[in-house]
């Protein structure tokens, strides 16, 4: 798994059902899906007047984060994102 440098973190991006409730497909494309992602690591911090300040997401928080500050890694078969904390907008509580 990966460990996730400074106030860097690792994000596994959430599956968006591409169908109603009523059973239609929609035509979905990237662009149009939301960037909301789980937390699966965190680093350890950033660095701040000689001080590491912890990060303030968690394991398993839901994110909602800038879809463009993402770097895709794809390890063993699945997809994983990796952003600075900076990137990370909301948590989904």
């Amino acid at each position: 798994m990966f460990v996730p440098l400074y106030n860097n973190v690792v994000l596994k991006k959430e599956e968006v059902e591409n169908k109603t409730s009523s059973g239609i497909i929609l035509n979905v494309t990237d662009k149009d899906l939301p960037s909301i992602a789980t937390v699966i690591a965190v680093g350890e911090g950033k660095l701040v007047d000689g001080k590491v300040m912890p990060l303030q997401v968690k394991i398993n928080d839901k994110v909602v984060y800038k879809e463009y500050s993402a770097t895709k890694v794809e390890y063993e078969g699945a997809e994983y994102l990796i952003i600075s904390e900076e990137s990370i907008l909301a948590i989904i509580q």
